[in-house]
């Protein structure tokens, strides 16, 4: 029996821990989408239409994760845990968009199919 009452309070803090801020992974995440952003810019300098359609590009993708993201935690809709699963898929659909960019800036001298020039 107190074996079973650990557990459960064991489980119920690490609840109560995941859920205090939900938002803290997309915060981080945003924080290092924002700078690989930046990086790319600052390569583009010089290149107009290269910026805008980095910045058309980026637009659409943000429009992309959030309505993919209210679609994922609409199993929920209204539930409270909906905000939480919400947050966790827009962190990590931001993760991995932070991916993609930063492969951009590691394209290799002559790649037709990367728009970001090499240093």
């Amino acid at each position: 029996m107190r074996l079973m009452t650990a557990l459960a309070l064991t489980l119920s803090f690490t609840a109560t821990a995941v859920l205090a801020d939900p938002g803290a992974d997309l915060k981080k995440a945003d924080q290092a989408l924002n700078q690989t952003f930046k990086k790319i810019q600052k390569r583009l300098d010089g290149d107009a239409g290269g910026k805008a359609r980095l910045v058309k590009a980026q637009r659409a993708w943000v429009a992309f994760r959030d309505a993919e993201c209210t679609f994922q935690s609409s199993g929920d809709d209204g539930g409270s845990a909906a905000p939480m699963v919400a947050a966790g898929c827009r962190a990590d659909l931001t993760n991995d968009r932070t991916k993609q960019l930063k492969a951009y800036l590691n394209c290799q001298e002559g790649d037709l199919a990367c728009p970001v020039p090499s240093q």
